[in-house]
């Protein structure tokens, strides 16, 4: 899970990554004392490593004690194949689904065991969204999520179906059996659904985005209900999904 990093690594960038990696999407700022409780360090090294990472940039630290990622990592986060190829890439294409859906349209890759949210487009629909740029949710109850699982590698599957799965909310799938299917529905199909299995409220549809013959990402779209509308989101983002790829592989 992101921000919970354990036992961090002896050497110093192991403890380094520790520290910045306590920020996750649902604590961008942290205090000293829970940098150091999230990170598992003792305060005293939490505080020689915000110390420097805040003169490096890496680290903001704002009037109140409280730190924040800094600007420079930042600088360097848009350097990633991820930010420069994949979401430039794809950002023309969100919109193209945006316009036509009005839904929230996102992508995203597969980070181990969870899915990695890289680029977003916001739509107009009441419904109440769980990620955001740069998030991290289970793979087995989100649209992407279930995409980039039914194509990940066998060990990958085997791990996320091992569990526990999480029980977000009380649709979510837990039975690892059940799940197996639906990863086999996925790959038949083409495309993937939630109803309200990772927020009450909202519904998701994702298709896979390939490049080199393998699946890379995935694009999906958040909305109330899919009962009416599932066919006209589905085929909106496999237009979508086709137009990345093609885009991708002449890059």
């Amino acid at each position: 899970m992101a921000g919970k990093t354990g036992v961090p690594g002896t050497g110093v960038t192991g403890r380094v990554f520790a520290v910045l990696g306590a920020f996750d999407a649902g604590h961008r700022m942290l205090t000293l004392s829970e940098i150091a409780t999230r990170a598992g360090l003792p305060v005293s090294t939490t505080h020689r490593f915000t110390t420097e990472l805040v003169s490096l940039g890496a680290l903001h630290r704002d009037s109140e004690g409280r730190f924040a990622i800094g600007r420079r990592l930042w600088d360097l986060g848009l350097l990633s194949p991820v930010q420069t190829g994949l979401r430039e890439t794809a950002s023309p294409y969100l919109h193209d689904v945006y316009g036509a859906t009005l839904a929230t349209v996102h992508i995203a890759v597969r980070d181990h065991e969870n899915v990695l949210y890289i680029d977003a487009v916001r739509g107009n629909m009441s419904v109440l969204i769980a990620s955001t740029i740069g998030s991290r949710l289970p793979l087995h109850c989100t649209g992407v999520g279930k995409v980039l699982l039914a194509h990940a590698p066998g060990r990958v599957v085997q791990q996320v179906l091992a569990g526990p799965l999480e029980r977000v909310t009380p649709y979510t799938i837990t039975q690892p059996a059940r799940l197996q299917r639906e990863l086999a529905r996925v790959r038949r199909d083409g495309y993937a659904t939630t109803d309200q299995e990772m927020t009450l409220g909202a519904c998701s549809a994702a298709v896979p985005i390939a490049a080199d013959g393998r699946v890379i990402a995935a694009i999906g779209v958040v909305v109330p209900s899919l009962r009416r509308t599932r066919a006209r989101m589905v085929a909106s983002l496999e237009v979508a999904a086709r137009g990345i790829s093609r885009s991708l592989e002449r890059r």
